[in-house]
């Protein structure tokens, strides 16, 4: 059992360690930062988002999400239509600018993912996905308890 804990920890770790160096030298080239990444990439795909919804997407938090759509708006990347003081739940879109970049991204991102199944069947592929989120819904559900019971034992 430790060593499947090891093991799962490990690989867990390289795999996120090896996908922050890609966005952040993918994302050096338009002098944006690797938290940039995700806010382009689905609003590309998506066309308009709220940054509620981007939270949700991304699994990040509001305050992280926040910053990262302020300087994306500043530098050009985006608007906001929304005259609202509170823009949380306001939509977003992607300027001229932003969707040139979002679309690089989302095409770069296609190519990688593919190298990065290299070698896997579609079964294993659609067994590896299913896993991981069984894996990610479990240990959602661990967190939950902690935070209502202090320990889910």
């Amino acid at each position: 059992m430790e060593e499947r804990y090891k093991i799962f920890t490990l690989f867990l770790t390289s795999i996120r360690r090896n996908i922050h160096k890609i966005q952040t030298h993918e994302m050096a080239k338009y002098n944006l930062k690797s938290h940039h990444l995700s806010c382009l990439h689905y609003l590309y795909k998506a066309k308009s988002l709220t940054a509620k919804q981007l939270c949700d997407i991304c699994k990040e938090d509001k305050a992280n999400i926040s910053r990262a759509l302020d300087y994306l708006e500043t530098n050009g990347y985006l608007i906001c239509r929304s005259s609202a003081k509170k823009r949380y739940n306001s939509p977003f879109e992607l300027t001229e600018k932003g969707r040139a970049v979002g679309r690089s991204l989302s095409e770069k991102i296609e190519k990688m993912t593919a190298k990065a199944e290299e070698g896997l069947s579609d079964e294993h592929k659609a067994i590896l996905y299913e896993s991981l989120a069984k894996i990610s819904s479990n240990l959602q559900n661990m967190c939950s308890l902690y935070q209502t019971e202090g320990s889910p034992e």
